[in-house]
């Protein structure tokens, strides 16, 4: 890194403040210097980040746990993850390992949720598929949300997919 790299023309200790002109010429500079594989690797451990928080699996972030964000953000990581495989100028496991860890604890609040007696949309199943996704895309994925209950228990009643016949079920 030369003496100059990251410095901003015309503007120094003592110096005048750059003129709009002087910071342009940097910000182009620095896209210059940028590739599409690093701000994606950068964005996506900055989303894992955040997720941590809002998980409260950080120290002292407890009063910052949101499972909707929670969720958004390991979704958003899951769909950087094949372009990051591809371009990422670096090894993925640690971020791989991240992304499980965090799979693991939105599996682990939805539960609790739900055991906790919760009516929000996430802790009774959601209203959609697509609510779930992350943690169940990671722990076995395919099989629906009501099909994951507790050994030995059978749902209150057939659903409208499973009364016309459309949906298998294991047992029935």
């Amino acid at each position: 890194m030369s003496a100059q790299e990251g410095q901003i023309p015309g503007g120094g200790a003592g110096g005048s403040p750059p003129s709009e002109e002087e910071l342009r010429a940097a910000y182009e500079a620095e896209l210059k210097r940028l590739k599409v594989g690093d701000v994606l690797l950068q964005t996506a451990v900055s989303l894992i980040n955040l997720a941590g928080r809002r998980a409260g699996l950080a120290p002292d972030s407890q009063d910052e746990r949101d499972i909707d964000q929670l969720r958004d953000a390991i979704d958003a990581v899951r769909a950087l993850m094949p372009i990051l495989e591809r371009s990422a100028p670096t090894d993925l496991t640690p971020l791989r390992n991240a992304l499980s860890s965090l799979q693991m604890a939105y599996a682990r609040e939805r539960e609790a949720a739900a055991a906790g007696g919760e009516s929000s949309a996430d802790a009774a199943g959601g209203e959609g598929a697509d609510r779930g996704g992350a943690a169940e895309g990671a722990a076995g994925g395919d099989k629906p949300a009501d099909a994951g209950g507790k050994a030995g228990e059978e749902p209150p009643g057939p659903g409208p997919a499973q009364s016309s016949g459309r949906l298998w079920v294991p047992g029935r």
